[in-house]
């Protein structure tokens, strides 16, 4: 399964791109979409779409995974954010990609293990686990965490969901039975 990260920004996006096979993951690319300050944001926000839809259309990801918003000290900045991440989801969306969503703290556990964990360490655990020659950038670090993240929890979330589809079946079967003897 090819995954792709997205760390939402205004200003930067990251993005990255692992495959999974079983267990074991594999760097595929990654890199942090700038959009200039000074655009208007429609301007900004297209920018980042397009940008988008190149990178789906070069990595072919099979899903995306994005951050999802936290709530900031300052609204103004949730709100710009929040933007960024739509026109991200968007993209995504238009592409026919299924969209997970992780909060912060879920991804940093994820990969360090502490949902409180700095961008420095963040970014040893991605070279780490991906066995990267250098340290990534933020950006491209979070989008990376993004998508290692949900390689580690898609394969529980799925079997939960089978399991929670399972014990639905059973139960409808049974009041069906109660209708119907």
């Amino acid at each position: 399964m090819r995954i792709l990260g997205i760390d939402p920004g205004l200003r930067n996006t990251g993005f990255g791109v692992i495959d999974q096979d079983g267990a074991k993951l594999s760097y595929v690319a990654s890199g942090t979409i700038v959009v200039p300050p000074e655009q208007e944001l429609y301007q900004r926000l297209r920018d980042i779409s397009s940008h988008l839809y190149e990178v789906i259309d070069n990595y072919k990801p099979d899903v995306a995974v994005i951050e999802k918003v936290f709530l900031n000290t300052n609204p103004q900045s949730t709100l710009l954010l929040g933007h960024a991440r739509g026109a991200a989801m968007l993209s995504l969306a238009q592409k026919g990609l299924a969209v997970s969503e992780y909060t912060a703290l879920q991804i940093k556990k994820a990969v360090v293990g502490r949902g409180h964990a700095q961008k420095e360490q963040v970014q040893a655990m991605v070279q780490y686990i991906l066995k990267l020659n250098a340290l990534p950038a933020p950006d491209p670090a979070d989008a990376l965490a993004c998508a290692i993240c949900h390689a580690h929890a898609a394969p529980l979330s799925q079997r939960l969901q089978a399991h929670h589809k399972s014990t639905l079946t059973v139960k409808h079967r049974i009041r069906n039975r109660r209708l119907i003897g």
